[in-house]
């Protein structure tokens, strides 16, 4: 009497029918005893929420903290500004990041083909809002407009500010439009674009030397937008690769070198540029007496804090049993990289320290 092998569906003898591929791995069905997927998926959501909501309170609140007891004065709206700021330099970063780890990852031999959702087109959009508000803030000559009809639309065609105010507009809505279009690699021109005139904007002319500043300020930007783009979309797609191990560790690795040579470079610029607006002889003193010099230092010491992050997840990459618990850090460290867009945001709206020549 031969054997007969039970077929998948059938029930085991004296036991219930099964489900074929109930609590296997990669069915996308949890059998007995899986976890609720849902519900970690919830939480990290909310957290993000929380964390985009206690940093909106850095520009909100920060110019009145960086200006107590420095005889300085504020301007007009300077919240707003910093507001504004930090989530136009935050809406540029994620596309940025994401068509930079796109060209990683197609480098990596074997790489399998998932890539993390593009939010290029969210980002783009959020940035358009915020391109908006800076322009119409420029167009009341950099006082924050209480009404529509205190906007003056045809006056940003007449003034350099404006121009530039217009373009970052114009930059956010093609390279959303770009986002959504079969070929989404031509943002990188529309973001460029933006980029140059947000780096035309911190350099007015009368400015000593505005070109060698806006050319500073263009890499500082674009490199620290790679940066935080980056790391977040290579944390978006890692998990999509599932058990290519190998894969998962090179992409991270290989951004992981490129972070650092972007790293010395934002070290140098931002070197530079601080030179340029404070003599050597009144830096230090600057930094403590001055609302800007405060703000610098804050920025300062938040970035050692997402170097010396980077540096552990770069350890654990090469020295751990596993190197994908590089993750953990690196999780720290796109946190850490937000607060330093928020502070970022903050310093471009605080009056800038006269330099006596």
């Amino acid at each position: 009497m031969g054997l007969i092998r039970p077929t998948d569906g059938a029930s085991d003898e004296g036991g219930p029918a099964r489900t074929p591929g109930a609590g296997q791995p990669g069915n996308g069905r949890p059998g007995p005893g899986s976890p609720d997927t849902g519900r970690p998926g919830t939480g990290r959501a909310v957290a993000v929420l929380v964390l985009v909501a206690l940093a909106a309170l850095i520009p909100l609140l920060g110019p009145s903290a960086a200006l107590d007891g420095t005889g300085e004065a504020s301007a007009p709206g300077v919240p707003g500004i910093a507001l504004l700021r930090t989530v136009l330099f935050a809406a540029l970063c994620v596309p940025v990041g994401e068509l930079f780890v796109r060209q990683l990852a197609g480098r990596l031999p074997g790489a399998p083909p998932e890539r993390a959702r593009s939010w290029a087109p969210y980002a783009t959009g959020v940035g358009f809002v915020a391109a908006l508000g800076l322009a119409s803030v420029v167009s009341t000559g950099n006082l924050v407009p209480h009404s529509l009809a205190a906007i003056d639309v045809g006056g940003l065609y007449e003034s350099r500010d404006g121009k530039l105010a217009l373009l970052e507009v114009n930059g956010f809505a093609a390279a959303g439009l770009c986002a959504l279009s079969a070929r989404p690699v031509m943002q990188v021109w529309p973001l460029a674009a933006v980029a140059v005139a947000e780096a035309l904007r911190a350099h007015p002319a009368p400015e000593l030397d505005p070109l060698t500043g806006s050319v500073l300020t263009f890499v500082h930007l674009t490199c620290a937008a790679l940066w935080v783009g980056g790391l977040l979309y290579v944390l978006r797609t890692l998990p999509l690769w599932g058990t290519a191990s190998e894969a998962r560790v090179a992409l991270l690795g290989l951004y992981a070198r490129v972070a650092a040579v972007l790293l010395a470079l934002i070290t140098a610029t931002g070197i530079w540029s601080t030179l340029r607006r404070m003599p050597a002889d009144t830096v230090l003193e600057q930094l403590t007496s001055t609302a800007y010099g405060r703000t610098l230092l804050a920025k300062v010491i938040v970035v050692a804090a997402v170097a010396v992050l980077a540096l552990w997840a770069r350890l654990r990459l090469s020295r751990a049993a596993d190197p994908l618990t590089a993750c953990s850090p690196a999780r720290a460290e796109v946190v850490a990289l937000g607060l330093v867009v928020t502070v970022s945001g903050l310093l471009t709206a605080l009056p800038v320290p006269i330099r006596w020549t």
